[in-house]
């Protein structure tokens, strides 16, 4: 019992843990960060940026996750502020023993204030295990546009994720109310659950955007474009959401960049280094 509790211990003190929080605020037009906190292995950099967004890119030093790990994002944005925040580069999950990753993201958007949520992707090796909760508070003027992309197992390595956890929680609260809530969870032998019509009918790639507000026209916009991928949208409570499945990564980061096109939003250049 003794061994087995010391195990534990050295495996706790050697896990990663990191948090960014990041306040920016809207000043004659332009948007500059007025509070930057760094800890542990997350980092932000901020990118040479256009007329009025700040671009923000987080950085992971240590290349991913592993059980055990905990990371937190908290970004806020003033009233009229504008800001394009993303990832410097998938961020990959790899085997873990038993323990999740955690990643909690929180954002909250003030008055008139805008901002485009646009990580990379997330890819999930054989036996990751992950949990994500992502909480939005939107001031009733604010306007937001999220992305999120999950890949299980590397196809272009010839790698698949046959068994592991993801759970993924998604909050959204408009003015204090909340509009959109969605809960996902996939658990042991996953391969074999995603291939079933019901799911994704063996797709492996998959992705979530959030539009607010949404509306017909948003919709519209959406369902002109010709796409590789299976893709749904909807819109209700005044805001959209488009889903998006393809059997490859590279073909669904293709889609979705030509869908965030649609939407007005060009992806942080990193995307397409």
């Amino acid at each position: 019992m003794l061994a087995t509790t010391e195990s534990s211990q050295i495996f706790a003190a050697n896990r990663a843990t990191g948090r960014v929080s990041l306040t920016v605020a809207a000043a004659g037009g332009v948007t500059r960060r007025t509070r930057v906190h760094e800890d542990g292995s997350l980092r932000v950099r901020f990118p040479n940026t256009s007329a009025d967004a700040l671009e923000a890119v987080i950085v992971n030093t240590g290349g991913g996750m592993a059980g055990g790990d905990r990371f937190t994002v908290e970004i806020a944005l003033g009233e009229g502020a504008s800001l394009i925040a993303g990832s410097a580069a998938a961020e990959k999950i790899y085997r873990s023993t038993g323990p999740e990753a955690e990643m909690n993201v929180r954002l909250e958007v003030g008055a008139g204030a805008r901002l485009a949520w646009l990580p990379q992707e997330t890819i999930l090796f054989d036996r990751a295990r992950m949990s994500r909760r992502i909480e939005v508070d939107l001031a009733d003027s604010a306007t937001l546009l999220m992305a999120e992309a999950v890949v299980f197992g590397r196809a272009a390595m010839g790698e698949a994720m046959s068994e592991g956890f993801f759970a993924d929680h998604w909050r959204l609260r408009r003015g204090g109310r909340l509009v959109y809530a969605d809960s996902a969870r996939l658990d042991g032998a996953i391969a074999d659950k995603l291939s079933h019509a019901a799911v994704t009918n063996g797709g492996i790639a998959m992705a979530s955007v959030l539009i607010a507000p949404g509306n017909e026209d948003t919709l519209a916009r959406v369902r002109a474009l010709e796409f590789k991928v299976g893709v749904g949208i909807s819109a209700w409570n005044g805001i959209a959401l488009t889903r998006l499945c393809a059997k490859d990564g590279a073909v669904l980061r293709h889609d979705l960049i030509a869908l965030l096109a649609a939407l007005g939003a060009s992806v942080p250049r990193l995307w397409l280094n």
